[in-house]
């Protein structure tokens, strides 16, 4: 139910609105005063929904009260009650913060007809408040949410990559993931170290790492082969496809896919063979830390 306030230096004026709020079923009049300094004092005891001051009151006026409410953080809606019309005087009131106006001498239809509109805008003011807390929980639950994708891992970045080259289920995949993993701990430049050390570092746990970091460089250079020709080929097909669009001139030397594209057209071409395996491994470090910014920021 709404709450209300009355400061009036009419007694009088006090029991007639408190008569038309209560029977009028508008809400309930939970203070009353009949001056500012001591409506102060109630207004800020009580913290009524709504605030109906009079304007002209001997030791203090309706608006230097509601400047001193407002200072002392009072938050309710003022709605202003005076027998003055002087455009000046009521524009002033406005400013200071009152929402309506009543004039006296009090008429209960004017009364119920203000009041029920300064009803409407408190149960509009409550909705959006709750809608804006609704809001708020949900933008918890969302910071939640994005903490968790914060902590995806280095693999779960590289493999739809991977995937959408066609290369996530060859052994070279997995060494390639090693690797970035590598670069996220302890590099600490975009740039990449020399190659042989990059394949070493995935040969690490291996019994025989030496071996395998040479085993290491064949695999990813098989799958580096097989994603060019995986992209060439969705080139080849639709030159719009936007897997191709994407991966191929980023990731390889388009001049390489266009010799692969032939290729698959039927036109071998000599030294159609190669790839930058360190371009390519560049290019893939950076998207890594290109999402992984992404979800910091």
């Amino acid at each position: 139910m709404l709450s209300f306030g009355i400061v009036d230096d009419d007694a009088a004026s006090i029991r007639m609105l408190q008569s038309i709020i209560e029977k009028s079923w508008l809400g309930e009049v939970v203070m009353t005063a009949e001056n500012g300094s001591e409506g102060e004092k109630a207004v800020l005891g009580s913290n009524p929904d709504v605030l109906l001051i009079d304007l002209l009151m001997p030791d203090q006026d309706g608006i230097e009260t509601i400047r001193h409410l407002k200072e002392q953080g009072y938050g309710g809606k003022y709605v202003m009650i005076s027998q003055i019309e002087h455009k000046e005087m009521i524009g002033r009131a406005y400013q200071a913060g009152i929402e309506f106006y009543i004039r006296k001498p009090i008429n209960r239809i004017e009364v119920e007809a203000v009041l029920t509109k300064v009803k409407e805008h408190w149960n509009i003011g409550r909705y959006l408040n709750e809608i804006k807390n609704v809001m708020t929980k949900l933008g918890g639950v969302n910071d939640r949410l994005g903490n968790a994708h914060r902590r995806a891992t280095v693999k779960e970045i590289v493999q739809p990559i991977l995937r959408d080259m066609g290369i996530v289920g060859e052994s070279g995949s997995g060494d390639m993931i090693k690797i970035m993993e590598h670069l996220v701990l302890h590099n600490r430049e975009d740039s990449l170290p020399p190659l042989k050390q990059l394949y070493e570092a995935a040969a690490r746990s291996h019994r025989d790492p030496c071996k395998e970091a040479k085993a290491v460089e064949q695999r990813i250079r098989r799958a580096v082969m097989n994603a060019a020709s995986n992209l060439a080929s969705l080139g080849a097909a639709d030159f719009g496809n936007p897997k191709f669009e994407h991966y191929a001139p980023i990731y390889f030397d388009f001049h390489d896919i266009r010799l692969k594209m032939k290729e698959i057209d039927g036109q071998p071409q000599p030294g159609g063979g190669k790839a930058n395996i360190k371009k390519f491994l560049q290019v893939l470090y950076l998207e890594v830390l290109d999402k992984r910014r992404g979800m910091f920021d």
